[in-house]
């Protein structure tokens, strides 16, 4: 054997047994999450730079400008392309000028049924979740996952209880049965006295509004990302809501929606970034969304979340469908 020949038998072997190491170690951190992660896009990493930078939207950019400026709701128009099932865009402006809009769903509980779900392989994106629910009228994200794809929160999938059984909840919970849907305030009870008789249910934080009205996100951040809301009116009617951009940290976004012509009594934030994405698919309606941005922000320093292969790649690992009784 020759000596070129042996050396690019040995660099076979190392990169092999490299491989082959990688593998296992994201096998043992991640499972067929992880895996799937990197098929579909290339792995996620943290790109780092400056509030005025150019690969960030000019929504956020305006969002990190030393001053943000005040913003107001817009006109709002609710069509009901079926009985019980509302649809509306919400923009949100400064100075006159849109810098977000939220896509929202109205939906009387007594005529459809919320359920939560869980893909936690990684390979189910917005996508393939339409494929895989055919009869489903609305699709979005959900709740907090773990390295592994599984809900990091307290759950329960069509009477199925997953994630963990010991969790110190003091934010909110989303919980339905076939008749009724309703968000719990968890500084009042805990998560086990409000999942009590729920066949479909999950933690989730921060409470946006809690049931005194008030807004419960405390601290002030500028941590922007895509944005998933699940809400209660005055009706009693549940509300569900996707940023378009990226301009709300979860402060403002709580303030905004107090104050906005939704009449929310209570409001929980639910996973956001790009995995926020958005189906809705009833009566000749159709929407679909397909989120993108989330950057974590220290003083002028952001970090930008990034993957090299196509953002409508990226897995739902937690969805929280409305289907038709």
């Amino acid at each position: 054997m020759s000596a070129i020949r042996k050396t690019l038998f040995g660099l076979v072997a190392i990169l092999t047994v490299a491989v082959a190491v990688g593998a296992g170690w994201l096998w043992q951190v991640a499972g067929a999450y992880g895996f799937n992660t990197v098929l579909r896009r290339g792995g996620t990493y943290w790109t780092t730079m400056k509030p005025d930078d150019e690969r960030l939207s000019a929504s956020m950019r305006l969002a990190l400008n030393t001053v943000i400026p005040a913003v107001q709701p817009g006109p709002l128009t609710w069509q009901e392309p079926e009985a019980g099932f509302e649809v509306a865009e919400l923009p949100v402006l400064a100075d006159g000028r849109e810098v977000d809009r939220i896509f929202l769903s109205r939906i009387d509980p007594a005529r459809f049924r919320f359920v939560t779900r869980n893909a936690a392989a990684g390979d189910t994106g917005i996508d393939e979740w339409e494929k895989a629910l055919p009869n489903a009228v609305l699709i979005v994200n959900g709740s907090y996952y773990d390295m592994h794809g599984r809900p990091d929160t307290p759950f329960i999938s069509e009477g199925v209880a997953m994630g963990p059984q010991q969790y110190d909840a003091k934010a909110g919970a989303f919980v339905a049965d076939q008749n009724a849907a309703d968000i719990r305030d968890l500084t009042r009870q805990d998560w086990q006295a409000a999942f009590a008789g729920a066949s479909n249910a999950m933690v989730s934080y921060p409470l946006l509004i809690g049931d005194d009205g008030q807004t419960h996100v405390n601290v002030k951040s500028r941590w922007l990302a895509n944005r998933t809301f699940v809400a209660k009116d005055a009706l009693g009617r549940i509300v569900i809501g996707t940023t378009k951009e990226a301009f709300f940290s979860l402060d403002r976004l709580a303030e905004f929606l107090k104050t906005s012509p939704l009449n929310l009594k209570v409001a929980l934030n639910l996973d956001g970034g790009p995995i926020a994405c958005r189906s809705v698919r009833l009566n000749g309606y159709r929407q679909k969304f397909y989120a993108r941005w989330e950057a974590q922000v220290d003083d002028d320093s952001v970090n930008l979340l990034r993957w090299p292969i196509s953002e409508a790649n990226w897995a739902m690992p937690m969805v929280l469908t409305v289907e038709r009784k």
